[in-house]
């Protein structure tokens, strides 16, 4: 697969069908694709699936030194990573890093197994290289996701090729009250098998869990799995939409609490001026519709929240940026606003898997142009795209 050129392949037949809102099922093409993935990835060390794969990261992996960062104990090959909400179920855990990513984080993972919200839930805005999707934590939980990692027999932590992180939502069914519990069960099983956890407190999808981002209640539910014995590093993913004293406010947490880092931002509940857009399948505007938006239009909000982010926190705390990167040049633009490293999503399947071998030598040809060591040189310096 890989000898013909995996990128081009992709635009030749998936392309056309990202092209148009309508047409093949948004939800039901991720779904084929991660079932195709999670079988290659069980049979990696079959010889003709080795191969083929072996070819796939020769084709998509890069390697420079310069892009390589140690953060709160993990050491990333590269900053370019794969976001939540793809791998929901955790089956490709063991090959994402032959897509060139540097990291993948899994889930959001709950601790009871959940179908989501009624279907159809996915949208797809392709002239506006973006998605509505109101899925709702669909997973098949906590448990079965161990099994799943289990089953794939991984390096254990800190001897991947790349960092795995691990996204946690709150079951639908638990009453916020108990979240932390429902947290706490979820991690202290997928602890041993994860390099970092995510707190996800910022999904517009499950009812009641932004409410999970005031500070007092953010702050009993990290106190809360920062009890649990060998509990990894600890980040906590925002939503786009909070007001500036609410970002401030979770910046000043994650310093007090000792947070490993922040990771901004999840999607949006703002049209961002899209209110009019009509979508396909329902007939009905983005105004009309629930759900959270992601891609290009989040791009500018999710650039300012890390600025934001970045100030407050002080250069010591990590930053993850996500939301609207979509090409080297917005990768780059987020690591100068102050995200040490950034994660791709829905630029991620409208580029397809080219993306990320591009961002990875645009970032490489501005360390040589702005004169930087490495990337950890570039990272809020604010210089511009050349």
């Amino acid at each position: 697969m890989a000898e013909v050129g995996t990128g081009s392949l992709y635009q030749r037949f998936v392309g056309p069908l990202l092209s148009r809102d309508d047409g093949a099922d948004a939800e039901q093409l991720s779904q084929l694709t991660l079932q195709a993935l999670g079988q290659a990835c069980l049979r990696r060390n079959w010889p003709l699936v080795s191969s083929s794969l072996a070819g796939l990261g020769a084709e998509l992996q890069r390697k420079d030194l310069r892009l390589e960062q140690t953060l709160f104990g993990c050491r990333f090959l590269n900053p370019v990573g794969l976001a939540a909400g793809f791998d929901k179920n955790a089956v490709a855990a063991g090959i994402w890093h032959l897509f060139g990513f540097g990291f993948a984080e899994l889930g959001t993972i709950t601790w009871h197994a959940q179908p989501g919200n009624p279907r159809p839930r996915l949208f797809r805005l392709a002239e506006e290289r973006a998605a509505l999707n109101r899925m709702g934590f669909n997973n098949q939980g906590a448990l079965a996701a161990r099994r799943t990692l289990e089953r794939q027999a991984l390096p254990a932590a800190g001897q991947r090729p790349a960092v795995l992180g691990i996204n946690l939502g709150k079951s639908k069914v638990t009453p916020l009250d108990m979240a932390p519990d429902d947290y706490a069960s979820s991690l202290e099983l997928l602890a041993p098998l994860a390099d970092y956890a995510v707190i996800n407190v910022s999904s517009p999808n499950t009812p009641g869990l932004r409410e999970l981002q005031d500070e007092v209640q953010l702050r009993r539910l990290v106190e809360r799995l920062r009890r649990l014995p060998a509990c990894p590093p600890l980040l906590v993913k925002i939503a786009p939409d909070l007001e500036d004293d609410a970002i401030d406010a979770i910046a000043r947490l994650a310093y007090e609490e000792g947070l490993a880092g922040v990771i901004a931002v999840n999607t949006s509940l703002n049209r961002l001026g899209l209110e009019g857009r009509r979508l396909a399948q329902t007939g009905k505007t983005l105004a009309e519709e629930a759900g959270g938006l992601s891609g290009a239009p989040l791009r500018q909000r999710a650039l300012e929240v890390m600025r934001r982010l970045r100030v407050t926190a002080g250069p010591s705390l990590p930053l993850i940026g996500v939301g609207g990167i979509d090409s080297p040049e917005s990768a780059w633009e987020r690591i100068t606003a102050g995200a040490s490293l950034v994660q791709l999503y829905t630029g991620w399947i409208y580029g397809g898997p080219a993306l990320v071998p591009e961002i990875l030598e645009g970032l490489s040809a501005q360390l040589d142009r702005h004169g930087f060591r490495n990337i950890s040189e570039a990272v809020g310096s604010g210089v511009p795209w050349s």
